[in-house]
């Protein structure tokens, strides 16, 4: 199995990654969004517009 940030042999104590800093760069894509799977659902986009012009980060959670 291959590092899926950089294609090096994984080490077993960052598995799948092979090292700290490539484990760390995967995390940090997951924190910006980068891995953020794309809606087509009319409902998610006019939340998330609805979320842009209130100036929030994501959609509105139900209280």
């Amino acid at each position: 199995m291959s590092c899926p940030i950089c294609s090096k042999p994984t080490d077993g104590r960052y598995r799948p990654f092979c090292s700290r800093r490539c484990a760390d760069v995967d995390l940090a894509k997951w924190m910006t969004g980068a891995y953020a799977v794309p809606s087509t659902d009319p409902e998610d986009v006019e939340e998330a517009l609805d979320a842009a012009m209130r100036g929030e980060s994501g959609p509105e959670q139900p209280h």
